[in-house]
């Protein structure tokens, strides 16, 4: 073989190389854009079965060894039937229950800044941010993803996702007042007189439960601020003064919510007896109550006539 002619196959065969690797390349990057289409479609069908509350669907889209953290859950959720339920769905789902409603007629979803990794032909991460609307287009909820995808069986399925609200859209919905529901302001209003016969009463444990180490109040004619101890105190030395309550009124309450915090705006009567001596009092109070666990405590007041 003469110089020239090795010259030439070398470089013929370089050239093949470079064909064969720009092909696959080429059939590769086509390989994950697909693949990325179907792993989004995968969480779009995700979106659409939660807002038609169609549970088969939901569990059919997670793997049996689904893995990850859920917003609101307060341990790592390890399976199918964990995830489920930490989705508010009864799981083995008993027989003639109740199907999950769908929400109102008109709600959508959407996915933005969407991007999908791979790390090998059968494993991808996604992350995006999610929303459900309102029919109007409000957001009802904007949630933060990142969801593990394999392909099993020549498909892909979700085996894993790490989901959090987003804490911007979190933050505005505290600044906005909340809707309150005929019960919502039924418990409301019952912790706030709570509060106010457990003082009367000098019922020490309710009192202890109901009202917080850092509360502050101004109490009505008072001058300066009153602590934990001196209303404890004052709540004390009523009952040991024989006084008892006879009535108590609240003529006119509003009341309003952010996030977890309640603002109430009240008008109040109460009569009180002590050594055979009646006595009525009136005027307006600003009360607030935070959100702990399942409980509403009262963190401050300020009272007038």
């Amino acid at each position: 073989m003469s110089l020239k002619t090795l010259a030439f196959s070398i470089v013929s065969f370089a050239l093949g190389v470079a064909l064969v690797a720009s092909t696959t390349t080429v059939s590769s990057e086509s390989d994950q854009a697909a693949d990325a289409a179907a792993i989004r479609a995968h969480i779009g069908s995700i979106f659409q079965a939660f807002i038609d509350g169609d549970e088969q669907k939901i569990f059919d889209t997670h793997s049996e060894d689904w893995r990850g953290m859920l917003e609101g859950y307060p341990t790592p959720i390890k399976g199918i039937d964990e995830y489920m339920k930490a989705n508010g769905i009864d799981w083995p789902k008993p027989a003639n229950a109740p199907k999950r409603p769908p929400q109102p007629p008109g709600t959508t979803y959407k996915m933005d800044n969407f991007d999908v990794h791979f790390y090998n032909p059968e494993l991808a991460v996604a992350n995006f941010i999610g929303e459900f609307q309102n029919k109007d287009g409000v957001t009802l909820r904007r949630l933060r993803i990142m969801d593990i995808y394999a392909k099993r069986k020549g498909s892909w399925i979700q085996v894993a996702s790490h989901t959090v609200a987003d804490p911007n859209w979190r933050a505005e919905q505290m600044s906005q007042p909340r809707p309150i529901s005929p019960p919502m302001r039924e418990r409301i209003l019952a912790k706030r007189e709570a509060v106010w016969k457990a003082w009367f009463a000098n019922d020490r444990a309710q009192l202890e439960k109901l009202i917080p180490e850092e509360v502050i109040a101004m109490g009505d004619g008072e001058d300066g601020w009153s602590d934990r101890a001196k209303i404890f105190a004052q709540a004390k030395s009523f009952a040991d003064n024989g006084g008892k309550l006879v009535r108590l009124e609240f003529p006119k309450t509003e009341v309003q919510v952010y996030g977890g915090t309640v603002l109430i705006y009240t008008t109040y009567v109460y009569e009180t007896e002590m050594n055979g001596k009646r006595e009525t009092s009136s005027g307006r109070a600003t009360e607030m109550f935070v959100q702990r666990g399942d409980e509403l405590v009262n963190v401050g007041w300020h009272m007038s006539r």
